[in-house]
């Protein structure tokens, strides 16, 4: 699979398709993608980079007729963390043009409420540029190219006591020992259904420090509510794990998509074009395939608004 991913992007990488006038076809298409966040996107020393975003990236530049330049960055985890600025800093001090699966939602494209914010970590970056606050733009998206919910996972125990029953939704976990990462998403998910009604049943684990899915997979818990996106991740680097995906994905969900900044319009224009082409041909489809991705084509609304209200609203 990984040498499909490879030679499939490689072989979008040497397209030569006419762009858009205002871009010259010369000029190189800088990229930043998160380095670790498989299967979308991992650059490790030592290592090959790999991931759907990596083989995406390369399709679209093949058809804008421009060489790929990838901008590798880390994106901490932590309470003083703005994916937002982070993604805005960077395409503001030129390090690239697009940052790629950005989720689209009506917070995370909304201008800015400071007028500078700092870089993150990035590859080549130095200690002047942690310590430096760059100027920032307005941010735009491309369009969607794919979907990213969350899922039920469910522990081995679990699934042989559940042979044949379905996951329909959150209220089927009642009953169950729930675990969960605090303050996330999905913590709010689960800790407001029905008024209350799973918090018992829930465990609560520190990000970043506990271990989520390596706890699930030992029996410590029957199941979780977790971004799909993590799941085919911890599947991928265990492949003897027993943990099983119940199928269910939470209705609230956002989209991903590039995002640049508004100043360089031509650049997206371009961008959808490619998108949708690639789309159509069923080949975004197929690098979610080769990278080990649960892909989902994307949906309605392809900018999703308040997810809070639509989360109490369940």
């Amino acid at each position: 699979m990984r040498r499909l991913l490879a030679a499939t992007g490689a072989t979008f990488l040497l397209m030569a398709v006419s762009a858009v006038p205002a871009i010259a076809a010369s000029d190189v298409l800088r990229v930043c993608l998160d380095e670790d966040l498989p299967p979308l996107s991992a650059h490790h020393r030592g290592m090959p980079d790999s991931g759907f975003d990596v083989a995406l990236a390369g399709a679209v530049a093949g058809r804008l007729g421009r060489p790929l330049r990838i901008q590798w960055f880390e994106s901490k985890l932590d309470e003083d963390s703005s994916p937002a600025l982070e993604a805005n800093a960077l395409l503001s001090d030129g390090r690239c043009a697009l940052v790629g699966s950005y989720a689209l939602t009506r917070d995370s494209l909304v201008v800015p409420g400071v007028k500078t914010a700092k870089l993150p970590g990035f590859e080549g970056g130095t200690g002047a540029d942690r310590r430096r606050r760059v100027p920032l733009g307005v941010l735009a998206p491309s369009q969607p190219y794919i979907y990213s919910p969350l899922t039920i996972a469910l522990g081995s125990k679990r699934i042989e006591k559940a042979r044949g029953q379905n996951i329909a939704g959150v209220g089927d976990l009642a009953g169950l020992r729930i675990g969960i990462e605090s303050g996330t998403l999905a913590d709010a998910i689960l800790m407001t259904f029905d008024h209350g009604r799973l918090i018992d049943d829930i465990t609560h684990l520190v990000p970043g420090r506990d271990d989520l899915l390596g706890a699930l997979d030992r029996g410590d818990f029957d199941a979780t509510l977790l971004d799909l996106r993590r799941f085919d991740a911890y599947r991928a680097a265990h492949p003897d794990t027993r943990l099983a995906a119940s199928g269910y994905y939470y209705p609230v969900g956002a989209n991903r998509g590039y995002v640049g900044l508004a100043s360089d319009p031509d650049l997206l224009v371009a961008v959808n074009k490619a998108l949708s082409d690639l789309q159509a041909a069923g080949t975004i489809a197929e690098f979610g395939q080769a990278a080990g991705l649960t892909y989902l084509p994307p949906r309605e609304p392809a900018i999703l608004g308040d997810v809070w209200l639509k989360i109490l609203q369940k």
